[in-house]
């Protein structure tokens, strides 16, 4: 019984630590990522107007639709210098409030009057040593340019403007060493876009259903354009993560049906040892079925104890790691200081149908060997 409750136990802290792992990704790609992001299938970029940008404004459950300009460029600041993602973002970005508490230094901003601001990855701020606030070392962002062979004029080969440093992010690694975000007309100018626009992100109402507004966008848009939920934007990794914990299952399972072969053993041993108060049931009028039938009960009772036990242990285990971080991420640039755990109910469920199906692995071959005993008396 003790082993299959703690093998029971593992089994729901590693199921709830992914669970946890899964709920922090989702959180954090929420704050990058839009609810729903627009983007053309075939190329990089599509052209829109005001007209079209208002047929999206106007479907029922839309709330704000962010123009968005993003490619790479190369960055300068003081000495150093660097390759970046450039993404420039329309004033009502800020109104999504999806990285306002993701800020770590310096004002959320866009614009202030005519001068424009960009809100840099905190990564980016290391990589090249930026101070928030010092107005005085502007941010050099250069765009190489479609040349034609033979243009001897260097100056011709890019695109340059200066931007000031209005505000640092930080949210994960991959974004934070890697992403800018600055004004649309910015970038617009910079990258010399004109009225393309490589995606629109929609944040939709607060009673809006996400899926529903997805339907009407796919209606209007046709299929030049793809619809993503924030879940299908990275819908690869979390295919992954639940492939892993499928895996996982999978093992922990095998491990708790060999932690109760011992049971097998037990209830093997007991067939054996009870032969005489078997054949005096028998006597009495038992039949096969009854005696099966005690011997799955005997281990159902062990089985099933041990992991009512199981269950008990790991969701206080669990509830312990929620509410005291028992166990620490160990690193000091994690997100999370602790291991963020979440119990569901389906894990609970699913992990105690293994069990039931075990059990009756374990039980039936003893049973069927202790009704073997009544034929040898009945000779």
């Amino acid at each position: 019984m003790a082993i299959v409750a703690i093998c029971t136990a593992a089994l729901i802290v590693v199921l709830s630590v992914f669970n946890g792992l899964e709920g922090l990704l989702r959180s954090l790609y929420s704050t990058f990522d839009p609810e729903i992001k627009v983007e053309i299938i075939r190329g990089k970029s599509f052209e829109v107007s005001e007209k079209f940008i208002e047929s999206i404004e106007n479907i029922e459950g839309v709330d704000i639709v962010t123009e968005v300009i993003e490619d790479y460029a190369y960055v300068r600041y003081r000495g150093a210098n660097m390759v970046i993602t450039l993404k420039g973002v329309s004033e009502n970005f800020i109104e999504q409030k999806r990285i306002d508490q993701a800020i770590v230094a310096g004002d959320l901003m866009l614009k202030d009057g005519s001068i424009n601001y960009a809100i840099i990855g905190r990564g980016v701020q290391y990589a090249l040593s930026i101070v928030p606030g010092n107005n005085l070392y502007p941010l050099q962002v250069h765009y190489t340019k479609d040349v034609k062979p033979g243009q001897l004029d260097v100056s011709k080969l890019y695109s340059k403007k200066n931007i000031l440093i209005g505000s640092v992010f930080a949210i994960e690694k991959n974004y934070d060493e890697n992403y800018i975000f600055v004004p649309l007309d910015f970038a617009q100018s910079l990258l010399n876009y004109g009225n393309k626009r490589t995606s629109l992100e929609i944040k939709t109402t607060s009673t809006a259903n996400i899926q529903n507004v997805q339907s009407r966008l796919r209606n209007l848009l046709g299929d030049t354009f793809t619809v993503q939920n924030n879940d299908e934007q990275h819908a690869d990794l979390y295919k992954l993560l639940n492939l892993e914990k499928l895996f996982v299952f999978i093992a922990f399972s095998f491990i708790l049906l060999v932690g109760s072969i011992n049971i097998f053993f037990s209830l093997s041993m007991l067939a054996i040892d009870k032969k005489k108060d078997i054949s005096i049931l028998f006597s009495f009028g038992a039949d096969n079925t009854l005696i099966k039938k005690i011997f799955l009960y005997e281990g159902a009772i062990i089985s099933l104890g041990g992991a009512f036990i199981g269950l008990l242990l790991g969701s206080l285990i669990c509830w312990a790691q929620q509410s005291l971080g028992l166990v620490s991420m160990g690193m000091e640039t994690s997100v999370l200081e602790n291991y963020p755990v979440d119990m569901h109910f389906m894990d609970f469920l699913y992990t105690f149908i293994s069990l039931v199906i075990i059990t009756l692995l374990i039980s039936y071959r003893p049973a069927v060997i202790a009704t073997k005993y009544i034929k040898v008396n009945e000779l």
